[in-house]
């Protein structure tokens, strides 16, 4: 038996064993992140965390991340990458998008197809069709997403809701990544504007319960209707109150720019607002009261 054996392996030596194929493992996702605030670092240190190269790109703020590449030219940072997000603010959208699509003219992305760029940053429509028409023309694929919910509480898993050519494509780059991508299509703008008739709602509901609070606490029935409000608002309702009171005092002055693009849609679109009026109004004597503190 033992010399039987020993012949099959010296047979065995004489020729080409076949070899077991090995599997190739597939290529990061290489994303760069442009704006490197809160928002911008929670976004590139969870997308890191769940596998991608993450790349950054901010002239204002250095990052101390083991998880994000940060570097100094903006055409470095894109240089191969699948998908640009950008978290620069409503203010610098339009601008970021042109020096990006000056900075990527015409290249492809690691992927072999053109570069994705994202837009995730709270603003009307019109930024983000201006956003897509600027990339488009250098050969980009844009895509307007809306997020959805704080950054802080999720990281990249905050629910998106993008639109614009490039909505399913970003949703199969970052789903396998644990982004939750709802992409609804249509063009630059939907998602945006999405976004803002919920801020009617949600923003319109945080300063209807600050308004109640503040009435109830003149009169010293503060905690005895906190308590109804929650009711009413269902089995998280005390969490919900919560997080809408002190979200509103928090992020006062980002929200009241939102609220005050939310008023410019709906009169765009030539429905009432009465509502989001005096939403605006809530946020501005929060904004007056803290300057005067």
């Amino acid at each position: 038996m033992a010399g039987t054996c020993g012949r099959a392996v010296r047979e065995a030596r004489g020729h080409d064993i076949p070899q077991r194929p090995t599997k190739e493992r597939p290529s990061m996702t290489v994303i760069t992140v442009i704006g490197l605030g809160e928002a911008g670092r929670l976004y590139g240190e969870g997308l890191a965390g769940a596998g991608a190269e993450v790349r950054g790109f901010d002239p204002f703020i250095t990052v101390e991340s083991e998880a994000i590449t940060q570097y100094d030219a903006l055409a470095e940072a894109l240089d191969g990458s699948a998908v640009a997000l950008s978290l620069v603010g409503a203010r610098a959208a339009l601008t970021v998008a042109e020096q990006a699509a000056a900075a990527v003219r015409g290249a492809e992305s690691t992927a072999g197809s053109p570069l994705v760029f994202a837009d995730l940053n709270t603003a009307g429509p019109e930024v983000k069709q201006a956003v897509g028409t600027a990339v488009q023309a250098a050969g980009l694929l844009p895509c307007d997403a809306a997020v959805m919910a704080p950054v802080p509480r999720a990281a990249h898993r905050t629910e998106l809701i993008v639109s614009g050519p490039a909505s399913g494509r970003l949703a199969e780059l970052l789903g396998p990544l644990g982004a939750p991508v709802e992409a609804i299509g249509g063009e630059m703008g939907d998602a945006a504007q999405l976004k803002l008739l919920r801020s009617v709602f949600m923003k319109g509901l945080a300063t209807l319960i600050i308004e109640t609070l503040t009435a109830a606490e003149a009169s010293g029935q503060r905690e005895r209707l906190a308590v109804q409000i929650a009711a009413e608002l269902g089995p998280d309702g005390a969490a919900l109150v919560d997080r809408l009171v002190t979200g509103t005092h928090a992020h006062a002055e980002r929200r009241e720019h939102e609220v005050s693009d939310a008023l410019d849609e709906l009169r765009r679109l030539g429905t009432p607002h009465d509502m989001t009026e005096a939403t605006l109004a809530w946020f501005r004597r929060i904004l007056d009261d803290r300057a005067e503190h």
